[in-house]
């Protein structure tokens, strides 16, 4: 009796299983008028209608032209020169999509006076205005750190630095 009963359910569940495959690519999507104003999008009223900002939406940081489309959300080679010249700092945190670079404190020639660099890069392409450094600097005083102001001309100096080591970076790529 269990042997009749077997291939019949059998059967049943084959017939089932084929019939929802062969549903499979019925598109039954709903689609819900959408409010839109009639004029923008042609008397569709399931259209989407068009943004202010274009098809692609609003683009940070550069917009929305991909060029230079290297993974990372930064100009490549402010990037590559920033690690490059700060490489004796120990690294805090290195975003390469946001183009922030920390480091950690770091003590030059003695255990009195300490400093630490945040880089900012701004830009996707390669000038000068697409960076920006801040030095942070600390002296020891009876064994407490105390923060000393940073002149202005060090923080354009890393700048420079770094902005000089992109432009070899990016004339031995366009060389090669």
């Amino acid at each position: 009796m269990k042997q009749k009963l077997r291939i019949p359910f059998i059967a049943l569940l084959l017939t089932i299983s084929l019939g929802l495959a062969g549903c499979s690519g019925i598109k039954s999507e709903a689609k819900y008028p959408t409010g839109a104003d009639r004029a923008a999008t042609n008397d569709d009223i399931y259209a989407e209608a068009p943004s202010i900002f274009g098809k692609g939406g609003l683009g940070f940081l550069g917009g929305k032209n991909k060029q230079n489309d290297n993974g990372i959300g930064v100009n490549s080679y402010l990037w590559r020169a920033s690690l490059d010249t700060i490489s004796f700092m120990p690294l805090d945190n290195a975003d390469p999509f946001g183009g922030v670079i920390t480091t950690d404190w770091y003590s030059p020639e003695s255990n009195s006076e300490r400093v630490k660099v945040n880089v900012l890069i701004l830009s996707k392409k390669l000038k000068a205005d697409g960076i920006t450094v801040k030095v942070f600097k600390q002296v020891k005083k009876s064994g407490t750190w105390t923060d000393m102001a940073v002149s202005d001309q060090v923080e354009r100096e890393l700048e420079t630095a770094i902005l000089t080591r992109a432009r070899q970076l990016n004339v031995a790529d366009l060389q090669s």
